[in-house]
């Protein structure tokens, strides 16, 4: 890989000033929406409860205020091709340029799509385009999914996709390890690099667990022993944020054969002091 690293300070000013905000799209979307800067970039997430009605419907309020919506076109949430056409034509309608399309967390699909790759086919053959199109990146594994199969479905969705956006993850090895493994394989997508929001680590650890990021809890307590994880508890009032890992991945953010474009930052609909955090960083 490239030698090329950036300054740490140049690194997170970088990361941080024009981040994407991950939304979900529940009564509180709106507040927390208010809290962000003009013009920011939201992923609004799919529910499972609310399907992607929610996801569009916050995705046409956001972009009617000024702000970039970035709706999360959840495979397994969708119907048929039929559904899929409608769902193109409202978010183009709505000015919607670009689009991040998951498998989706559903056990069983409401309909034909099993895969992000069947629906990004579809969405090829349609005629609806899209001037950017993000796939999903797991720089840790995925549970039920080993590393071979990872592999294969990122080599058949890369063609239809214009950038990777990675699961959650703590550890800035990790992630800068997984980047240089793609890159191995011939995977030149640019990466938003998904990293948590400011959290009471509780409830991170809670979220952690549900989403399957285990390695990286084991990392957050590792990295200076129990005592030292204990104490960070204490000390920062039980608050998670997120600096070892901005800081270990700031000098990357220059170097154009790692091609980190920016961060995506699950916010969990705790803007707020994700926010404020933010700001804090940037004023140095």
């Amino acid at each position: 890989m490239s030698l090329t690293r950036s300054k740490p300070a140049d690194g997170v000013a970088n990361l941080l000033s024009e981040p994407r905000f991950e939304l979900m799209p529940f009564d509180s979307f709106e507040e927390q929406m208010e809290q962000l800067p003009d013009g920011a970039e939201i992923a609004v997430t799919a529910s499972p409860q609310l399907g992607l009605d929610a996801t569009v419907e916050w995705s046409e309020k956001a972009a009617a205020r000024g702000y970039e919506p970035i709706p999360h076109v959840a495979a397994r949430y969708v119907e048929d091709r039929d559904h899929l056409d409608d769902i193109a034509t409202q978010l183009t309608e709505a000015g919607v340029t670009d689009i991040f399309v998951p498998g989706g967390d559903r056990e069983d699909p409401v309909g034909e799509f099993e895969s992000a790759y069947e629906l990004l086919v579809a969405l090829d053959d349609s005629g609806h385009e899209f001037a950017d199109v993000g796939i999903t990146g797991y720089p840790e594994g995925h549970d039920f999914l080993d590393d071979r199969t990872l592999a294969d479905a990122m080599a058949k969705k890369a063609p239809y996709a214009t950038y990777i956006t990675t699961q959650l993850c703590y550890d800035p090895d990790a992630v800068t390890a997984w980047i240089e493994r793609i890159r191995d394989r011939g995977i030149d997508l640019p990466i938003e690099v998904g990293i948590p929001g400011v959290m009471k680590y509780q409830r991170l650890l809670n979220i952690s667990q549900k989403v399957g990021v285990g390695d990286s809890i084991r990392f957050l307590r590792k990295t200076s022993g129990i005592v030292g994880f204990v104490r960070q508890l204490v000390g920062s009032r039980g608050k998670y944020e997120p600096d070892a890992l901005v800081d270990g991945l700031a000098p990357y953010a220059d170097d154009p054969e790692y091609a980190i474009r920016g961060l995506h930052i699950y916010t969990f609909n705790q803007v707020a002091d994700t926010e404020a955090w933010r700001r804090g960083r940037l004023d140095g």
